[in-house]
């Protein structure tokens, strides 16, 4: 596979359950290199940068159960535009049993490569 960086693609990220502490070197980093990140509560991942240290340059957008079906098309096209987006939930994997099916499905029609960055789990990955 070549060079991605300037293919738009979806990344989920495994988010930590509970203690900030539990969160991967590689969650921390594609928080703060992504283009956009859209986020279960826009609040806590605010909150969990914060404990993390880090600052999120990217867009933050609000992507849950209440505004998936709405936001999924924006979000396609922004990654089809060439930009990275990450999905975090409020904590573990996106899709198992947060929002994030919409999109992962979404994103693999629209031919965007969707990978994900392990958290505390590998096996939900």
């Amino acid at each position: 596979m070549g060079d991605m960086s300037d293919v738009g693609r979806l990344i989920l990220l495994g988010a930590p359950l509970g203690n900030p502490a539990d969160a991967s070197a590689r969650f921390r980093e594609v928080l703060t290199t992504v283009d956009v990140v859209a986020a279960e509560d826009t609040r806590r991942l605010t909150r969990l940068a914060r404990d993390l240290d880090i600052t999120v340059p990217g867009r933050i957008v609000s992507y849950f159960e209440g505004n998936e079906e709405r936001r999924t098309p924006e979000l396609v096209e922004v990654i089809q535009a060439g930009y990275v987006v990450a999905l975090v939930t409020d904590g573990g994997m996106p899709s198992v049993s947060d929002p994030g099916y919409r999109l992962v499905r979404a994103a693999l029609d629209a031919g965007a490569p969707v990978t994900a960055a392990p958290g505390p789990s590998a096996v939900t990955t």
